[in-house]
């Protein structure tokens, strides 16, 4: 086989590397250009593991041949049920117990399908010998359990791959490897920062705002949101309880928050931070507005779902205020936090802890109320006026009018009102 074709591949896998193509465009360009070069695969799945909140990993295919199977698929943990017994049924499973880099695979060996999963499959579609491949990353290049890249590579011709073809894999194929984990690792990246930095943050932070002291002055509407009653239910419940319990309440404020177009910018105890932001602050306050009428549907929801499984239930406080702050990196050059700062977020946080001595699920601020539209401020009503702890002032605070609580939105015109 020629060398420069196959350095030609070389080059292309690592200029895909660089600019971090789609793993799946990886995958078929590098099955396209081997059958070019004369490697007769007929099909190709590439996996790695990764760190994400939902999935331990995510996997590759290609086919020389139309299927139904997808470019693209997740796997969720291998640790137990029927997923660790397909695992330790697998070819990859065998070579880390037995330390092998490389497996040559007669298909129609009559011990193999006794041994491994999906053999039979491989037949029943035409494909007669295969090329197995773990490529270890080393403890420096590992990240969690993704650790290495496995790979599966077939062939339709009764003879196997010849040597040419075998050598040519064994250069190729660590490439590949290389390229794949440059990609998977951005993603990582991305993955991460969504989930511990929340949305906006995280692309702020790898667009490569990273300096300490390195903030915006903006306008915004501010949500802070905690559950009524969660020590007490802490302490009357069991321990392993109270994380499960604090995630359920969380994910049913972080989907309508995260819905209505606003990011959740920390999470403290059973505490949340959030943010709304618009050209037009107006349309901001709607859709915090939705957002938490949404969380509402979401608590009852989750509610009947917890009474009928006998665990404890809540409900929650929500203040929302419309002020000014900054926001960025705060913090230490050891330890940065990307989040918002100034006297607005006290504010905030103050007046939901208001809700439980005025007695309702939500408050606004005077700040909030002003700035929507004439519609928007039938809606809420004055609860009194109040100088809330540790602010100078006395504001008044507004709630959703009791009556439209009961009558208007149930007939829809205020679901009306927040989808415009």
């Amino acid at each position: 086989m020629d060398a420069a074709p196959r350095i030609e591949l070389m080059n292309w896998l690592t200029g895909q590397g660089l600019t971090g193509s789609p793993e799946s465009e990886l995958i078929r360009g590098f099955c396209e250009r081997c059958l070019a070069l004369g490697i007769e695969l007929s099909r190709g799945q590439v996996f790695l593991d990764t760190l994400h909140p939902l999935f331990e990993g995510r996997g590759f295919r290609w086919s020389d041949r139309p299927t139904n199977e997808s470019e693209m698929f997740e796997y969720g943990s291998t640790a137990t049920g029927e997923a660790a017994e397909a695992w330790r049924r697998s070819v990859f499973f065998h070579m880390l117990e037995e330390g092998y880099d490389e497996m040559r695979l007669d298909l129609f060996d009559p011990t193999i399908a006794e041994r491994f999963n999906m053999i039979q499959t491989l037949r029943d579609n035409g494909h007669r010998h295969g090329a197995v491949f773990v490529h270890r990353f080393g403890e420096q290049g590992s990240m969690g359990n993704m650790d290495c890249v496995y790979s599966h590579w077939t062939t339709r011709r009764e003879a196997g791959f010849d040597e040419d073809q075998m050598a040519a894999l064994r250069e190729l194929v660590p490439l590949l490897g290389l390229a794949l984990k440059a990609v998977a690792q951005m993603e990582i990246a991305r993955t991460l920062g969504r989930v511990y930095l929340g949305r906006d943050a995280a692309e702020q932070v790898l667009r490569g705002r990273i300096s300490r002291g390195v903030t915006e002055r903006i306008k915004a509407v501010l949500w802070f949101s905690d559950l009524r009653n969660s020590t007490g239910i802490g302490e009357a419940i069991g321990p392993d309880e109270i994380i499960p319990f604090l995630n359920d309440y969380a994910e049913a404020s972080i989907d309508a928050i995260h819905e209505a177009g606003g990011d959740v910018l920390k999470l403290i105890g059973d505490g949340l931070l959030a943010m709304f932001t618009a050209d037009d602050m107006g349309q901001a306050k709607r859709n915090a507005l939705r957002a938490e009428h949404q969380f509402r549907k979401n608590i009852a929801a989750l509610n009947a779902k917890r009474r009928a499984a006998e665990r404890p239930v809540t409900t929650a406080y929500v203040g929302l205020h419309e002020g000014e702050v900054f926001y960025g990196n705060i913090g230490s050059d050891e330890r940065l936090d990307f989040t918002v700062v100034g006297p607005a977020v006290n504010e905030v946080s103050r007046i939901a802890s208001m809700c439980s001595s005025v007695d309702r699920p939500l408050l606004t601020s005077s700040a909030f109320q002003t700035g929507l539209d004439s519609v928007g401020r039938k809606y809420l009503v004055s609860t009194g006026r109040y100088a809330l702890r540790g602010i100078g002032r006395a504001q008044d605070l507004y709630t959703l009018d009791p009556e439209i609580d009961s009558d208007e939105i149930m007939r829809g015109g205020y679901e009306r009102y927040l989808a415009h």
